[in-house]
This record gives structure tokens, sequence and C-alpha cells, in this order.
């Protein structure tokens, strides 16, 4: 069952006008840290300032502009939130791949898959609010710069590709899936947290891998909500889910699972196959909520990408996630409705 988490409150305190940014950095599907689950787990915790100053945030609009928020944190649950380390370099697969291609339309246009978008930078976002995406930060900003494409950003959905403007004939042929096209609404403006650009470049970044994007019109589609996340030992089959546009299966959706090997209070690490591409990615369970008496998904995290580890000079390599922890969760909710009233559960 879905446990219950008690979530602190997150609230802007002030808010400052930054300059334009260049916009010059390159999409980098791929971050390369040295830092792996021991090393996670010996880093001090951050002090209260620094959680603070981590999920702190900049917005970036559509028309270039970029403001810096400052937050408070109150009734500060105890443990921290952040540690060291950044990552991702070329994935390869574990042993037989286990990646399936979801095909056909009655797949592609059906909950969970139909939460699946595609970054115009080249990610992976999920849907998780009427106008609402949530992604990997690195997508957007590389830790010092946003990339090229940003001030544009558009998300794709995957939509049937009708022939000779036909309404589409229910004759379908299942060895000839069904051709799909994206159709693209532009992004009105990004949130990435502090912790991601100061800490790309001082290696604490890859606990805050994450960003939100608000769409400049309603999708109309469902959308998967967002929770915090259990600890490993509580999540059904110990298993994670989750599908992205990866860069070797192009136009295709590619759902995996996976059991989680190892985790930190910000990280799941875990050997799910994955490609670039996929970055972004929300990581979902699905278990069962009491109080509604049905079972749910929702993201507990978002997938960041590969990371090689040096584990005493044997080098082991593993997919990483950023978990939702209660403060992440509290900041995105506050992100997606505005008024941290609605944010208090978990």
């Amino acid at each position: 069952t879905w446990p219950s988490y008690r979530v602190p409150v997150i609230l802007p305190q002030s808010t400052l006008n930054l300059d334009k940014p260049q916009f010059d950095a390159e999409a980098k599907l791929e971050v390369v840290s040295p830092c792996g689950p021991a090393c996670h787990k010996s880093s001090p915790l951050p002090t209260y300032e620094e959680v603070k100053n981590y999920l702190s945030y900049e917005t970036l609009y559509a028309n270039g502009s970029l403001t810096e928020t400052e937050v408070g944190i109150y009734i500060l649950s105890s443990g921290g939130d952040g540690s060291r380390g950044k990552s991702r370099t070329k994935r390869q697969i574990y042993g037989y791949d286990s990646r399936f291609s979801i095909f056909g339309k009655d797949f592609l246009l059906n909950y969970p898959f139909s939460t699946s978008v595609k970054l115009s930078t080249g990610c992976t976002g999920t849907l998780v609010a009427e106008k609402h995406v949530l992604t990997a930060a690195h997508c957007i900003h590389d830790g010092k710069s946003y990339v090229k494409g940003a001030q544009k950003l558009r998300v794709g959905f995957l939509k049937p590709k009708l022939k000779d403007g036909s309404k589409g004939a229910n004759i379908t042929n299942s060895a000839m899936p069904e051709k799909m096209k994206f159709q693209w609404i532009r992004v009105k403006r990004t949130h990435v947290p502090k912790g991601w650009i100061k800490g790309n470049a001082n290696d604490i970044g890859m606990d805050y891998d994450y960003a939100l994007l608000e769409l400049k019109k309603p999708h109309k589609r469902k959308f998967m909500k967002i929770g915090v996340s259990p600890p490993a030992r509580h999540l059904p089959g110990g298993r994670i889910h989750f599908s992205g546009y990866d860069n070797d299966r192009p136009g295709n959706l590619v759902y995996r699972f996976c059991d989680v090997k190892d985790e930190t209070y910000d990280l799941l690490y875990q050997q799910c196959d994955a490609q670039p591409g996929a970055s972004g990615s929300g990581v979902y369970v699905r278990m069962w909520k009491r109080q509604n008496h049905k079972w749910e998904r929702k993201i507990i995290g978002i997938f960041s990408g590969h990371q090689w580890v040096d584990m005493n000079g044997t080098p082991q390599d593993f997919n990483v996630a950023v978990r939702i922890t209660p403060l992440k969760y509290a900041q995105i909710c506050y992100w997606i409705k505005g008024n941290y009233l609605d944010c208090r559960e978990g």
C-alpha cells in the first residue's frame, strides 16, 4: 500500500530578475560521476541553509526572461535532502535487452503509456497535471547554462498518422504497426532547482536532476500523479517501471521494468536497460491506495541516466533515478498547484 507522508511546506520568499540566459550549452544526454552509492551514503547531510539553497529555483519564460526564487522550508522533517554526485555516460545493455517497444495506438494512446511525451531537446518527460510535464534538469540546463533550444522548448505527443486524410479505418493489420507522428505544444515556463544549477559544478548535482515544464495550453490527456518515493523494500517486488524515447529506437516508445539494486536518500540505483533519450522519464510503481480502495500508479522518481562507479577498483555500472523525497514532492507540487495547502499529503 502507499505509505502516508506528512510533507513539509516550501514557500517562495523572494524573486529576483536575472539577466537573459545565453542558451549556448549543447543538449547533452550524458554526464559522468565517480560517486556511487557508498560515496553518496558517506556524504555529510546538508545544513538547513544548504537545503534551502538547493531547493531555490530558476524559472525560464518563453520570452527568454529568467527569475530566481528563494524559498523557505517549514515543519522540516528530520533528515536532509542532498548529497554529492552527478552521473551519466553511454548506456550499455545489461546482458539480454529487456526493453519492450510499444506499438499500436491501442497501447500508445492508453494510460500509462500515453503519459510519456518527447522533449524537443531529445529527452523524455511525463504528464503530471493538466498543463505540466516532469523531466530531468539536464535536458534543459547543463549545470552552468541553458541548452540550445531551451527557450523554444516544445513537448511532443504521439498521435496516429492518418493516410489520405481518412478518419482511420477499423481494419488494422497487427503485423504492420500503425504509423505515429508527434503533435507539439510549446512550453510556457520551466522550473529548475538551484541544487542542479549550483551542484553540477560542485558535484552534488545529480540529487536535483529534475525540472517541471508548464505548457502553453492543456494537453487533455490523463496524467500520472507524483508521490513520495517509498523505501525500495516497500516497492511491489522491489521493482520500478518507466517508458521513454530511447535514441536507438527512433520514434518508438520503449517500456521496461527492473529491480532496484541500491538506494540513497536521494537516488535509486538499478540496472534497467536504457539508452540516452530515456532521460527524464517518470519512474513509477503501482500500489494499493487504502483511502480510495483502488490500485494507483504514481511517479516516485525521474530517470536521470547511466553511471559508472569505481567500486574498490572494479568498475560497476548502474542506471540512476532521482527519488521524489518529501521536500522535492512539496516543491514540485507547489510548482504545479501554486498552493501549499493542496500539497500536504505525499
